[in-house]
């Protein structure tokens, strides 16, 4: 099959498109024919560098296509249907798996992080990973929702507990979580302010559901917040920016409010106050990726058409350089999706 795969971290010339063996499956598994993987960051610091990585190494998360094979003991699909994996990998044995909260899990992975993923004609995951994808859905819009949309949904719903009425602060409206994120806050009930770092992309994020944008590099959001809030701030912030960010998103919150954070793309490190963490009794809440719950109940609202993927741009799997490119220079409002 062909695939885009890397031997060595590194830069985008790390990465070849060539022909590699075709994954075997297990009982409990399927081989899936990818017909669409959409990009997340995640894929770029992999390929840059981080641990736990398996060389050489396929990349893609976010994966839908068709049942090619399916295991002697998976009942759930057959072949010939069209489905989206869930990119959570979990023990099904820890504490935390049995208690239904897998992204805690001893041995969690992440589907294209730690294993090989969608950057491929053909993927296998566990079949308990499938979702089937109702008519009416491409298989682009279908990639562009899972881990974007699980990852947002754990954070707003479970995490941060966002409530009808609140103000929520979305940092990077362009990116994949926060064009999700967006959209969650807004069916929730709440007021959604969103920042980027051109109007075009605020325009984008108006359209799917903010209330108030914040052009940052023009102004500072911590300060316009305090205007459009009176000095109150904001009861939540979702966070995956990181150090460049976070004295800036402590700062917007109001009294009892909730800093939820999913990454750190620009830095791992997050300066605080102590005192002022106590004395306005702020929470900072971590949160990866989602449980099977949280991936079904929001999987279910795309289903029905009150989220929407956003699929920005789609490339060839020859040219997952070209498209990895885009992302790193974040020219991009919503999702690029690579079709094998």
């Amino acid at each position: 099959m062909k695939a885009v795969i890397f031997y060595k971290h590194g830069g985008l010339e790390e990465l070849e498109y060539k022909d590699v063996a075709e994954p075997s499956i297990s009982e409990n598994e399927v081989l899936v024919r990818v017909k669409a993987c959409a990009l997340n960051h995640l894929d770029i610091w992999t390929r840059r560098g981080i641990p736990g990585v398996n060389m050489p190494h396929i990349s893609g998360s976010d994966i839908a296509g068709i049942v090619e094979k399916a295991g002697a003991k998976v009942k759930n699909v057959k072949p010939g249907d069209r489905v989206a994996l869930n990119p959570s990998l979990s023990c099904g044995q820890c504490e935390y798996c049995r208690m239904g909260d897998e992204p805690l899990c001893n041995e969690y992975k992440i589907l294209g992080e730690h294993t090989d993923g969608g950057y491929a004609e053909f993927c296998k995951a566990p079949a308990e990973n499938c979702e089937l994808i109702p008519d009416g859905f491409s298989f682009e819009e279908a990639a562009a929702a899972p881990l974007v949309f699980l990852t947002a949904w754990r954070m707003l719903v479970s995490r941060a507990r966002v409530r009808a009425g609140e103000d929520v602060l979305v940092l990077g409206a362009g990116g994949g979580v926060a064009s999700a994120a967006i959209q969650i806050a807004k069916l929730c009930g709440a007021r959604v302010i969103a920042t980027a770092s051109t109007d075009e992309k605020l325009k984008r994020a108006q359209q799917f559901g903010a209330d108030i944008l914040i052009n940052y590099k023009t102004s500072e959001f911590d300060k316009e917040i305090w205007k459009i809030t009176q000095k109150r701030g904001v009861d939540i912030v979702v966070e995956n920016v990181g150090q460049a960010t976070w004295k800036q998103s402590i700062k917007a919150l109001a009294r009892n409010g909730r800093l939820v954070t999913c990454g750190a793309t620009t830095g791992p490190l997050g300066e605080i106050d102590i005192r002022v963490l106590f004395w306005k009794q702020l929470q900072i809440i971590g949160s990866t990726m989602g449980n099977k719950r949280e991936f079904a109940e929001v999987m279910k609202l795309i289903w029905a058409k009150k989220l929407k993927p956003i699929v920005a741009q789609t490339f060839s799997l020859r040219e997952a350089a070209k498209a990895q490119q885009m992302l790193e220079n974040r020219d991009v409002f919503g999702k690029l999706v690579l079709i094998p």
